[in-house]
Parts: C-alpha cells; sequence; structure tokens
C-alpha cells in the first residue's frame, strides 16, 4: 500500500502504538510518556498509529517540519530548542540531577522488571489488551505477543536483568518501586508542587503497573502499600487525561466531594487532533472540554494528599 505523505509543516505528528483494547492509551510506558509530556507542555500534536518505527527502530517518534526525531529523551530536547518549553525551568541544579537520577533508574532498571511482568509472565492477560483487527486478529496477536516475549527475554539476557531468577527480578522491582514513594511522600509531584519533565517518566511505567497489570505483583503493590503512587498516577490521570477511563475506578483515589457528574467521560479517540486549548470532535467542531477542567470543582489532582491521615487510618486497621 502507498504510504500516505503526512505535513509535518509546523505540526508535531507522534507516531506510536494503537490503542489498546481496556481503555488505556499504551502498553508502551515510552508512548504514555510521550503523550502525556505534550500535554503537559501544552503542545498540540496529532496521534499516528501507524505501527512504523523510526529508522532506528524506535517507538515512539515524531515528524516536526518534516524532521524525524526518536528517543523521548531526544525529543523532548529537540521540542524544547524548537519550541521553546521546559517543563523543569522551576528546577535548580540539584533538583534537575535528581530528576535525570530517577528517569534513569525508571527507565533503564524498572522499565525491564514491568515488561517482564506484562510480556513473560501475564502474556495472557497482555494479549487479551493488545489491539489488532482483520479475519486473522486473533493468530496475528497470538504471533505477536509470543514474539514479543522472546525479543523482551533476550534483550533482558543481553541487559543482565533477566539472569537472574524470577523472584530476585520482582525484589529489585519492589525496591525501585519504594524508593518511588519514599521520594514522592506527600509531595504532589515528584519534584514538588509543579509538574516537570519527570513526572510524565514515572507516570508512563507506572500507570502500566496501575492499569494494565491486572492481580500481578506490580499492581497489589502499588494499590496497596503504596499507596501514594496510586494517588499520584489518578492526579496526573485526572489533570491531563480527562477522557481517559478506566472501568476498574476506585473511589479509594477520588475525593469525599466527587460526584456523579466526575465520571463522565469521552472515549479515546484513535486518531484526531489533540490541544489542551482546543479539542475537535470527529466533524471537527471545536470542544471547550480541555485536561484543566474539572467536572465537579473538587477533584484529587488539584489539592495536595494528606497522607498522615492515611497513615492514622492504616494504624487502626
Amino acid at each position: 500500500r502507498k504510504e500516505e505523505e503526512l505535513d509535518s509543516k509546523d505540526a508535531i505528528i507522534l507516531h506510536q502504538f494503537s490503542r489498546p483494547r481496556n481503555g488505556v492509551p499504551s502498553l508502551s510506558p515510552f508512548c504514555l510518556k510521550m503523550e502525556t509530556y505534550l500535554r503537559m507542555a501544552d503542545l498540540p500534536y496529532q496521534n499516528y498509529f501507524d505501527g512504523k518505527l523510526s529508522p532506528q527502530g524506535k517507538m515512539p517518534w515524531i515528524e516536526y517540519n518534516h524532521k524525524k526525531v526518536s528517543g523521548t529523551e531526544f525529543i523532548i530536547d529537540f521540542l524544547e530548542e524548537k519550541l521553546g518549553v521546559n517543563l523543569n525551568k522551576h528546577l535548580g541544579p540539584h533538583e534537575r540531577a535528581v530528576s535525570r537520577a530517577v528517569t534513569r533508574m525508571v527507565e533503564e532498571h524498572l522499565y525491564w522488571t514491568l515488561a517482564y511482568c506484562q510480556w513473560v509472565e501475564n502474556l495472557h492477560e497482555t494479549q487479551k489488551m493488545v489491539s489488532l483487527f482483520g479475519p486473522f486478529s486473533d493468530l496475528l496477536k497470538w504471533i505477536f505477543c509470543h514474539l514479543t516475549k522472546g525479543i523482551v527475554k533476550r534483550e533482558m539476557y543481553g541487559h543482565g536483568i533477566g539472569r537472574f531468577t524470577e523472584e530476585e527480578m520482582y525484589t529489585l522491582m519492589e525496591k525501585d518501586m519504594r524508593t518511588l514513594a519514599g521520594l514522592l511522600g506527600d509531595k504532589k509531584y515528584i519534584m514538588g508542587p509543579n509538574v516537570s519533565t519527570v513526572d510524565a517518566t514515572v507516570f508512563g511505567h507506572l500507570a502500566q503497573a496501575m492499569w494494565t497489570l491486572p492481580g500481578t505483583r506490580p499492581e497489589r503493590l502499588i494499590k496497596g502499600e503504596l499507596i501514594n503512587l496510586a494517588m499520584y498516577c489518578e492526579r496526573i490521570r485526572r489533570k491531563f487525561w480527562p477522557e481517559w477511563h478506566h472501568d476498574d475506578d476506585n473511589t479509594l483515589y477520588e475525593s469525599e466531594e466527587s460526584s456523579e457528574a466526575s465520571k463522565i467521560y469521552s472515549p479515546l479517540r484513535d486518531f484526531s487532533f489533540y490541544s489542551r486549548t482546543e479539542t475537535f470532535d470527529e466533524e471537527g467542531n471545536s470542544i471547550s472540554q480541555t485536561p484543566d477542567t474539572d467536572y465537579t470543582g473538587h477533584s484529587l489532582f488539584d489539592s495536595d494528599v494528606d497522607m498522615d491521615e492515611y497513615r492514622d487510618h492504616e494504624q487502626y486497621k
């Protein structure tokens, strides 16, 4: 099939994997990181779900003014240089150094243990979420998932983390997640009251544990002992992804003032132009709803979490 020619003049074209079937924007933490970053930075973009990898064999990647850039770190650097955006301008040198260290821990260490859980141990459930269509979709999903399983195991072995036992890998995963929980504490975001680039990274990975790994150790940990990480994920989801609704939403993460109106969401659109300041429906009509809109006026993300109260409650259990 002849490829469609994309006009990326003054427009960010985001290439990423197709939306999964469970309502989560992406099964790839890096794709979710990149799209969340664009929303946090208030940069309009066009999703393109062609499944085509970048010249470096990466996903996601972008096109802007016919320039192709891959690798989320390089994409962010490119957008900062070309468009003057900077989510880290409020951070000092020490905070920037901590942010980079956390990013490396999450992307080069925690990522692999979550990938093992997703594509090896929990492959059957992951296969149900993969979105492929056509007369042989079930067979293609089976082939795709088992090929991915083999690739993940091989790359984990080359990385070194795959040479440990499953129990040892999960021990490393728990240490990383506990480190994130300790760093976050009762703050609104990782580095304080304001969102920064590291939040897109951490959210992209923790969201996999929150919403794509049902019944697994990462999910039990984040929704149990490390509840501040779950509340952090919900805070970001509600602020920057108002149309993302999950069937297993838990009222534990909602404020007491939330009403039924707060559960009204519009579905994720697979192929759409998105902007925080203006979104378009299928007919091209402008919609005033933006990710900053609060349905009730009282939601989790616009108030700090009182973790002391939660800990007091836990002591009486």
